[in-house]
């Protein structure tokens, strides 16, 4: 490697120890169902989020709760503490398309219908509302 190119590693990594997030990647469900479940949350503070997850009626909600819960230990984590309540919100969530698995069924007539297995990877940022104040 290069010195710029390893600078400027050194420099994204120093960046993202104040970032504090978690993925979940190769969710069998397709993009579209789960950006439903990820807009409902954007924006709200982490308590009140999970408390919607927690009973909403779709299937994805569980994916997302459990990821949350993992961006949460992970802020916790880099601080050494525990996190109050109404400090942390979700600052940063998307949800992008990943490997499609494609698979034929029998039509009639001896033609093939295509059916497209999709997933999606799921990014969720979470920050503390102290930060952005000072």
């Amino acid at each position: 490697m290069g010195a710029r190119k390893k600078i400027a590693a050194e420099k994204r990594k120093e960046a993202r120890k104040t970032l504090y997030f978690a993925k979940l990647k190769g969710v069998p469900s397709s993009p579209r169902k789960m950006r439903y479940v990820v807009d409902m949350i954007r924006g709200m503070e982490v308590n009140r989020a999970l408390g919607v997850l927690r009973f909403s009626k779709k299937a994805a909600a569980v994916d997302v709760e459990k990821l949350l819960r993992s961006a949460i230990a992970n802020w916790e984590v880099k601080n050494d503490r525990k996190a109050e309540d109404g400090e942390l919100y979700i600052s940063k969530v998307f949800v992008d398309e990943g490997v499609t698995m494609k698979r034929m069924r029998p039509a009639p007539q001896g033609r093939g219908y295509r059916i497209r297995k999709r997933s999606n990877h799921v990014t969720l940022f979470v920050d503390a509302k102290t930060n952005d104040e000072k």
